[in-house]
């Protein structure tokens, strides 16, 4: 959905930045909402800041400056993530990859099965339940993440360039199928990309991000109403928002776009 003046934020970004140890500055005075079932892809050069937002927002690492504020602090302990990399566990079966978060939570395996089932069908993966990361292709194995950051049923799901890796038809397959899954579990996403063609097609809003990190260059809405299809791809909508999108990643750059 697009964000509405009387809707609350899901979460809130105000004035975060993050400095490293060694003195980099990866986020500069980042201002960001984000509101309850959007897709929201942040997209911007290598190095702007991307990837640290997410880890920010999932709490893998604490802000140097400013506040992230949550509208129910609970909704914090409802996160999903997913990496570039599946980063399954290769000793452990597709069954016991989904179930280790909800086993880290002490929840026993036997209470736990119906919640990893149910996650392995919505990524069509229950008839591979049994079998090792090494048997399944890329694109297997990213549904196989995605179904462990899906089985904690998660208010919000940061999902961090999980498809940059995969070859084009693979990764547009992946692309339908979180569509197919948003709109099932009406979850609010945080997607990162360095592709302008991918922002346009999973995102309810683009956020562009500058080269130096923290600063918007620009929010592109993209209707949530629209179908997303083979179709749209080919469109003229879709061939506009793209045009915005390029022009405002190479302002990002430090370059006019002439």
């Amino acid at each position: 959905m697009t964000p509405r003046a009387l809707d609350a934020p899901l979460v809130s970004m105000r004035g975060v930045g993050k400095t490293f140890d060694n003195g980099v500055a990866a986020l500069r005075g980042l201002d960001l909402d984000i509101y309850p079932g959007e897709t929201v892809t942040l997209l911007g050069p290598s190095g702007c800041g991307k990837s640290t937002a997410l880890r920010l927002l999932a709490g893998l690492t604490q802000p140097t400056q400013g506040e992230i504020h949550w509208a129910d602090p609970a909704q914090r302990e409802r996160l999903g993530f997913v990496f570039q990399d599946a980063t399954l566990l290769p000793w452990l079966d597709v069954f016991a990859n989904v179930y280790l978060p909800l086993r880290l939570a002490g929840v026993p395996r036997a209470r736990a099965a119906p919640r990893v089932e149910e996650a392995l069908t919505l990524v069509g993966l229950l008839g591979f339940r049994d079998a090792l990361p090494r048997e399944l292709s890329g694109g297997m194995k990213m549904r196989c993440a995605i179904a462990r950051a899906l089985v904690t049923r998660p208010a919000l799901l940061l999902m961090d360039e999980p498809f940059a890796a995969l070859d084009e038809v693979t990764r547009i397959k992946l692309n339908n199928d979180l569509l197919a899954l948003k709109a099932r579990l009406e979850t609010t996403i945080v997607f990162v990309t360095h592709s302008v063609g991918e922002s346009v097609y999973l995102s309810t809003r683009i956020v562009v991000l500058a080269a130096t990190g923290g600063e918007v260059i620009d929010q592109i809405p993209v209707d949530p109403g629209v179908k997303r299809d083979a179709e749209y791809r080919l469109g003229p909508v879709f061939s506009k928002l793209s045009r915005r999108a390029s022009d405002a990643l190479l302002r990002a750059m430090g370059e006019d776009g002439s």
